[in-house]
């Protein structure tokens, strides 16, 4: 069992650059043919100051961390027998090409069903722009599958 002492434990902030040749890229891949995505003219006309970062976007970024298993790591969470469970976005602000966002990871909670053959995993991350702003809070919960009846 996960030692639930690690609640609140909080991760070293990182730093990342919204590029705008990523979010044209990600923006394309996954399908936004708004084009306040990829053309700053169109993006500025909509009284934006550069391209917005899409939906999920964030989630991309978030994965720059210099270790991104750094809480998988911290709670020896054996990467075979993990399940993405939920992820969830609440945005507080824009994000834009340009900004250099912060994030901070923390484990939320710790929890489990059916006896313990579930683990799961709470980690939510507050991300900041270079102004220090809270733009969003990013919700992602970890299952994991013990072998006790799993």
């Amino acid at each position: 069992m996960i030692d639930k002492k690690f609640i609140g434990h909080t991760m070293p902030s990182f730093s990342a650059t919204v590029e705008p040749g990523r979010l044209r890229f990600f923006a394309k891949a996954t399908g936004q043919t708004d084009p306040v995505y990829s053309d700053v003219a169109v993006a500025q006309a909509q009284g934006h100051p550069h391209l917005p970062v899409p939906p999920t976007f964030l989630f991309c970024l978030e994965m720059e961390a210099p270790d991104p298993a750094a809480i998988r790591n911290l709670l020896g969470m054996d990467y075979r027998t993990l399940l993405h469970g939920e992820q969830g976005f609440t945005y507080y602000g824009m994000a834009y090409a340009g900004d250099t966002l912060t994030f901070t990871q923390r484990i939320a909670d710790i929890y489990d069903k059916r006896d313990g053959a579930l683990e799961f995993v709470e980690r939510k991350t507050l991300v900041t722009n270079q102004r220090n702003e809270r733009i969003a809070e990013l919700r992602c919960v970890t299952v994991i599958r013990n072998s006790k009846g799993a």
